[in-house]
Order: structure tokens, then sequence, then C-alpha cells
């Protein structure tokens, strides 16, 4: 069918001409205005300006690619939640209101100010070519031209300054943070006593008659169910798959070695110190001057003792990340510096300085001290990842063609995948699926498309192919259903001694508990009966001992007014575990001291204020949220 729809499409064209042409005759550009309408409706405002469905849209997309980058792995299915949606909303509207309060203040920088830390900041380095210029492929691929990253970078700095001042303002003093980390990591002297839910069940056998009559209750039904499920035959096509037919001559080898020799050099790398003098290009004349002459003084005192130059740059360099030591920038790549830096580091040998560099910090001294890699790695060293390059390269040009054959194959021959793989040299494979991947399960498995194909009404009830379905990037699927197994609870014979074994756990733990009450009851009657209890040991929230979370919280939550105190919680595998709360101790100082306490501290406070901030700004602007959340909106009757 697609062979036929190829070769007529001239004629194709001519019957959509025909009926596109009276639709819009009849209809006319109102009718399509108002199908485009969708996009422009407000979801929200922010100081009166409406966010727009297509914005929240785009807005949705930015937060779910970030996600991927982040997380490679992540399953595309929880970035299409409704949650996932309202979230990006709710950035939005942050968003929004930190520029509008920018641009009330008039806090966006100038395109100089932006420039100068862009070439100053390492976290943009890898967006910075050796030729002082924007590396615009990386931009592309992630849909941005040099202009549009600029005026978000822009951006980025006026809203950061928004909410600087409450982040760096925050002084909490040493009582506060004190009190609070002596508070949550408070230890107790514990004595425990478990009543071990295995002991119980060595001794409980349950009759036929018992196991028949758990199984029966409804409310043990899910407990045996077996879940729905598919032994499907499938075929994958991908690279892997077409690399096995690829070949290559021993000139097209090297020929691609030589084109890429860079990709097989060791990256080409300097070691330098250097003394900062600071005077931006923007500062007076005058004290521009000034810097200079100092530089130029210090210059020939480190030129006259080269070995002086660490200690003369710990005394004199304004630059507090090297300063104090000695200067020294470690290894870095062409590119990681500033243009003009750059240029003059790699234009010097070991040992030598430099002269003044000027930049738009100020005027540096460079000592070169090290150099390494720049040399070219030999074909025989990389030979086997040259080939797997040119491999994957052959590969990827031929599985254009192939994925459209793919497609036609498993669709025109729709009741097997055997044609598919003999034409295009694929394996046919088999697996036992569910709606949802199964534990364990990687690769095309693991896909939720896939399987909502798998599970669809027509390949379950035809047994069809499923389409050509992409589940990775270049690797495409077709699967078709043997054998479907609906949802059902098996009959008693074939799970009985599971069967068997939950109600002897149910038994048990019952047993458990109602020993331990005894036992926390007349622990409590006389604390002195210290019978059957474990030694003594000390629990926290950084030591938990054996506890589980739950039963910590029990332990740390109970009321120690009056020790000893009792204590009695149930364990995770169902056993019972009394506990004597003997003594209160203060926060062990090695988990973490004064400083770092007051540290995370400030940091937690800092935060809350700035959440406390950004919402009386929201107020301010007037932003509304008109979208209700996922969470009321389930809640609402």
């Amino acid at each position: 069918m697609f062979e036929f729809v190829r070769r007529h499409t001239r004629l194709f064209q001519f019957i959509l001409l025909v009926l596109i042409l009276p639709s819009f005759a009849l209809i006319g550009m109102e009718g399509y205005t108002s199908m485009m309408g969708g996009a422009n409706t407000g979801v929200a405002t922010v100081n009166g300006r409406k966010i727009t469905q297509g914005e929240w849209d785009a807005a949705q997309r930015d937060f779910a690619d970030r996600i991927r980058r982040q997380s490679p792995g992540v399953d595309a299915k929880l970035l299409d939640t409704p949650e996932v949606k309202h979230q990006a909303l709710e950035n939005l509207v942050t968003e929004r209101t930190l520029q509008a309060a920018a641009e009330r203040e008039h806090f966006t920088p100038t395109p100089e100010v932006v420039n100068a830390r862009f070439w100053a900041d390492p976290e943009f380095a890898p967006l910075r070519n050796a030729d002082g210029t924007v590396n615009r492929a990386l931009l592309a691929a992630q849909g941005m031209t040099p202009s549009i990253f600029l005026q978000r970078l822009r951006q980025d700095y006026a809203v950061r300054q928004v909410t600087a001042p409450v982040e760096s303002s925050v002084t909490t003093g040493d009582a506060a943070p004190k009190l609070a980390f002596d508070s949550l990591l408070q230890q107790r002297e514990v004595q425990l006593q478990r009543f071990d839910v295995k002991r119980y069940a060595a001794d409980i056998n349950p009759s036929d008659a018992d196991i028949e009559a758990f199984y029966k209750e409804p409310a043990n039904a899910a407990k045996f169910q077996l879940p729905e499920s598919a032994q499907i035959q499938y075929v994958v096509l991908d690279l892997e798959a077409l690399k096995k037919d690829v070949s290559f001559t021993e000139d097209g080898l090297r020929k691609y070695y030589e084109e890429n020799a860079a990709r097989y050099s060791v990256p080409d790398e300097r070691r330098a110190s250097h003394i900062l003098i600071k005077a931006e290009r923007s500062a007076p004349a005058e004290e521009r001057a000034k810097a200079k002459v100092k530089a130029e003084a210090l210059l020939a005192e480190v030129r006259k003792n080269p070995a002086s130059f660490a200690d003369v740059a710990k005394k004199n360099s304004q630059d507090e990340g090297s300063a104090a030591n000695g200067g020294d920038l470690d290894f870095f790549g062409r590119g990681a510096m500033v243009k003009e830096f750059d240029a003059a580091v790699y234009a010097m040998k070991p040992g030598e300085i430099s002269n003044l560099v000027e930049t738009d910090f100020g005027y540096h001294i460079i000592q070169l001290t090290a150099t390494r890699g720049g040399e070219k790695k030999p074909l025989e060293a990389v030979r086997a990842e040259v080939e797997s390059e040119v491999r994957k390269q052959l590969a990827q040009r031929k599985y254009s063609e192939a994925a459209e054959q793919f497609g036609n194959l498993v669709y025109e021959q729709s009741d097997t995948l055997q044609p598919a793989a003999e034409k295009l040299k694929l394996q046919l494979q088999t697996a036992t699926v569910q709606r949802q991947p199964l534990p364990g399960a990687t690769g095309p498995l693991a896909s939720p498309k896939l399987l909502d194909a798998v599970f669809g009404a027509d390949t379950l009830r035809n047994k069809r192919n499923t389409e050509a379905v992409e589940t990775g990037p270049s690797q495409l699927v077709s699967a078709r259903v043997v054998k479907h197994d609906p949802a059902r609870v098996p009959p008693l014979a074939d799970v009985k001694d599971q069967v068997r074994g939950q109600l002897v756990q149910k038994l048990a733990t019952a047993t458990a508990k109602k020993a331990g009450e005894a036992r926390a009851a007349t622990l409590k009657a006389n604390p002195a009966d210290t019978s059957g209890l474990d030694a003594a040991v000390t629990v926290s929230r950084a030591k938990p001992f054996n506890l589980s979370r739950a039963q910590l919280e029990a332990v740390l939550g109970a009321d120690a007014s009056k020790l000893p105190a009792i204590v009695g919680v149930t364990a995770d595998d169902g056993s019972y575990v009394v506990v004597r709360i003997n003594q209160l101790q203060p926060r062990d100082p090695a988990v973490i001291d004064d400083k770092a306490a007051a540290r995370q501290y400030a940091a937690a406070w800092a935060r809350a204020e700035t959440q406390a901030y950004m919402s009386a700004l929201k107020t301010h602007y007037k932003a509304a949220i008109k979208v209700a959340s996922p969470a009321s909106a389930a809640s609402a009757p």
C-alpha cells in the first residue's frame, strides 16, 4: 500500500488540494482562527499580563526536555502527568513574577556585563570556543541562537538579583542552629526486647479448612491474583542489528581516522599561575592606570626572581580563588579562560612569565608551569574505537531506508513478523510481558509505548502486528501477541503454599504483637524488671542501630519527660519490639560540628525566606493560576 502511495504522490497531492480548498472557502479564516484559539487561552496572569495555553505547552516541553537531559532513562509517561504539567505552569508563573520584579527595579544587566560573566563562569566552559566565539553547534542542539542565549542569560542574571539579597541576608546566630540540630540529632540510650515473628510462625500449623477460608476472603483475592500478561513475538530494528551487516575498507578506515584526528588526540592542556590586579574596563582611567602601575611593578619583581612567583601571588593577587594557592589555576584546556588569557597561555613555554595581559577583569601576570597532552594516538592504538564509530555511522545511514521498509513490512503482512525478520536479517524473539514493565526489564521490553501497543484492543483481539514503535533513539520494534492471559485468580491448588505462607505470617504477626504488648504492660508496671531486655545501645537519627525509620521515629518521638519510658512498635517483618528508654543524651559532635550545623541551618532558613519572599512577590504582582491543580481536582466532590 505504501508503495502505491509513493508511486502516485502527485495524484494524492491533487486529491488533497481538491478536498482542502473548498473547506477553506466554506469555513473561511474565521473558522481557522477559532481552531487555533485554544493556544491563546489564558491559563494564568502575572502583573496583568496573560500566560497562554501555548506558552504553558512550550514551558512544559522545555521542563520535560531538561529532565530528560539530566536523567536520560526517565520514564516518558512520568513527564506527561497532570502533576508535572502543573509544576511547569507554576515554574512559569514564578519566572514571570521574577521578571516583572527585575523590570520594575531595572535589574537587567548590560550585554557587556553579561559577556564578561559568561567568559568568567566555569559553568559555561563547554560553550566557549578556543577562538573566543560561542559554540553555535551546542546552542543549536538546545534550540537556541547566540542572541537567544544572550537574552536568556541576561534574564537569568536579572532575576537572580531579585532574590539574591534575601538569600544572602539570613543571619541565624549560634543559638538557633545548635537548638535545632540538638533536637534533630538527640541521642537516646535504649534497651530492646524483640518478639520475633519467625519464632511464632514455627508453631503455627493452619488446617486445610483455615487455608481455604483465608483464600476465599474477598479482601484477600487481590493478594493471589495473577496479573494480565501476553506471550509475544517481536523484532527489533536498531543500529546494533544493522552494524552486523555493514562493511568498509582499510582505506576508508584510515580516511575517517585522519579526518577526525582531533578526536583521537590527548587533550592539549596547560597549567599556569597568575597574579591579578583588578581593574574593570568600565573603571575610571585614573583607577586603571594606578592598577597597571602596580601590576608592572609586580611583573618586574617576579621576572627578577621567578622562584618568588607563588609568594608574590599570595601577598598581592586579587583573585580570591587562586591567591591562597600561590596563583595556581591547575590544568585547563583551550577555551576555558577568557580569550586574551587563553591566547597568552597557549603562546608561552613552560617556566616563561608573560607580559601584562589585560582582560575585562584587570591586569594578569601569568607564569606557565606545565603542559600535557596534545599528541595524536596512532591508528593501531585506537583501531577498535575507530572501527566502532565507522560501523555506527554506516549503520546510521542505512537505518533511514531500513526503517521505512520495516514499517511497511510489519503493516502490509500484519499476521506475521517472519518476512520483516528475514528481509532485514533480524532476530525473531519471544517474551512474556505485562501492561507495566516487569522488574529488571531493559531495552524495548521496558518501553511503555511498546507495551501500550501490545495491549491495544486490536492487537489482542486479532493477533496482528503492532505498528513500528519507536522505543529508543534509532530503534523500532514491532510485536504480535501469541497468547493472551487476562488477570485472574488461580485455583487454590496452584497457590496453596503461597496462601498458607500469608496466613501463617498474619497469625504470627498477631501473636507477636499480643505477646509484645503484654510485656510492655508488665514493664510499665515494673520498670526495674529488665529480664529479657538486650544490652543498652544509643540510637539517634544519625545512628538508627537496627531500627526501621518508623520504629526510630516512634522511639525518638516518645514522651521522655519521665524515665524510664516504655514504647512498643511493630517491625517491618511483623515482629514486635518493646523499647525501654533509659536516658537522653546530647547529639554526637562527630556527626555534625557547630560550624557545619550553622551553615546547613542558614541554607535551610534562606530557602524558607526566599519561598516566603516569592509568595509576597506573587501577591504584589497579582500572580494567579486559573487552572485547578491535580490535587484540588482530585479532592473535589
